[in-house]
């Protein structure tokens, strides 16, 4: 008996703002390179020195911020479930965050890489572990929890 393999998908920048209400600035994920709906997402962000919040945070030294790490682990977590049929349409709002660690400094010049797994589903809300690294290098990890609507 053969087992059939789920292919991951990709998806490049229109087709994410098909799927998210996010723009710009505030729309933290350039490509979700593999995904498999149900299971994980993996993805990144191009960061430049053009990012607004690289202007205040801070002068002269530019670090993107701790929660906008997270907003955009959790970003590449929606198509983990917004490719399912039963929730196709939905919109997919970040709930909550668990263990939150940052390990390194993400600046201007780097891609934020991102890994999440679908942990738990219940009924319209999920539980995800996410990662963000930059050149292999772990800079953020965190349980995060999105909500359907």
């Amino acid at each position: 008996m053969s087992e059939t393999l789920i292919q991951p998908i990709s998806m490049d920048i229109i087709e994410i703002m098909e799927m998210l209400p996010h723009r710009y600035p505030f729309l933290l994920v350039d490509r979700i390179t593999e995904c498999v709906p149900g299971e994980y997402s993996k993805g990144y962000k191009n960061l430049t020195a053009n990012e607004m919040f690289f202007n205040g945070h801070f002068p002269g030294n530019p670090i993107m911020p701790g929660v906008l790490q997270i907003e955009a682990m959790a970003q590449n977590a929606a198509p983990i479930l917004l490719k399912l049929d039963a929730y196709k349409g939905k919109l997919a709002l970040f709930a909550g965050i668990d263990k939150a660690r940052f390990k390194n400094i993400v600046r201007p010049g780097d891609r934020f890489d991102m890994e999440t797994r679908m942990t738990k589903i219940k009924g319209p809300v999920a539980k995800c572990e996410a990662k963000g690294f930059v050149d292999g290098k772990l800079c953020v990890e965190a349980e995060i929890t999105i909500a359907l609507k």
